[in-house]
């Protein structure tokens, strides 16, 4: 409750909007500032029965070196959180906080899948046709080797099944070209193992123009290459804002339609939101944790990844 831009109070407007429009059984575990967060709970009419506080003593700045700070602040609401995630104590956590802080908890607390070489972490991209399509790598594994890749595909695909609704999803590798042997060589060398992988629907090379259409449905990458396409995509909706234009599709790069980014390929549903997340994005991340818990998407990944 203690991380992002607008903490605590966007985030209890987050959970207030939340709880009083869902009707599914959920428990909140709000890790923070206790005598703050009581207080902002009964002033926005936070169902108390759905709710319980964790008091954490310590936050974790913006800017704040990952590594240091969570060995340092172990009484910090994300190292708290990490701790409960660990111990099986809540299935999922979300913070909208220091991101390398949350990578690092992800990755050292949680643990990978067995069999991942690394997780990833993924953004969902708008269609022109109304669909989405997801983006994988974003910005965790700058370098990647074609092994990783591949990893990606299998893991983007149960996602992009199970959380998006998408039947078969198509696997497309961007690249600078569509004929296979396009490419730099980690473009080269991973389109023969998306090709012969059996577990994922591989449609070929997708380039730049083709990320907005519905040519694939899961967009493969290494993540500096996904870190430039998710920020150029982000900035549409703010050039949208700010010449005032009045554009469903545009309204769906809005960040705060989808809540957060989870971590794939750890052993449990870690969401990283925003650090300038309002109550909307809030909200979305905590039905985003709802939906992955419910449909097991880590055991599933598991299983497809063994």
């Amino acid at each position: 409750m203690m991380g992002g831009d607008y903490a605590p109070l966007e985030a209890i407007k987050g959970v207030q909007s939340y709880l009083s429009g869902i009707a599914a059984p959920v428990q909140l575990l709000l890790i923070g500032d206790k005598e703050l967060l009581e207080k902002l709970c009964i002033e926005h009419h936070v169902p108390a029965e759905q709710c319980s506080i964790v008091h954490s003593e310590q936050v974790i700045g913006m800017h704040e070196h990952p590594t240091k700070a969570l060995k340092e602040k172990q009484k910090s609401s994300i190292a708290i959180g990490f701790q409960l995630l660990a111990s099986g104590k809540i299935d999922a956590f979300i913070s909208a906080g220091n991101t390398g802080a949350m990578l690092v908890g992800a990755l050292f607390s949680i643990k990978a899948l067995e069999g991942v070489i690394r997780p990833a972490i993924s953004s969902i991209i708008p269609k022109t046709d109304g669909g989405s399509g997801l983006l994988l790598d974003v910005g965790l594994n700058s370098d990647c080797k074609p092994e990783q890749l591949n990893q990606f595909a299998i893991m983007g695909s149960v996602y992009a099944n199970l959380v998006l609704g998408i039947t078969n999803p198509k696997v497309g590798l961007i690249n600078v070209g569509e004929e296979e042997g396009k490419g730099n060589l980690l473009a080269q060398s991973t389109y023969p193992l998306l090709k012969e992988n059996k577990r994922i629907n591989f449609i070929g090379n997708i380039e730049g123009r083709d990320v907005l259409l519905n040519k694939a449905d899961v967009l493969i990458c290494d993540g500096f290459t996904g870190n430039i396409i998710l920020k150029l995509a982000e900035s549409l909706y703010e050039i949208s804002q700010e010449k005032k234009i009045e554009n469903a599709y545009f309204e769906r790069f809005n960040f705060e339609n989808y809540g957060g980014t989870p971590v794939l390929g750890v052993a449990k549903p870690v969401i990283i939101g925003h650090g300038i997340s309002g109550a909307k994005a809030f909200g979305n991340m905590i039905e985003l944790a709802r939906v992955m818990i419910e449909k097991d998407v880590m055991k599933k990944m598991k299983e497809v990844l063994s």
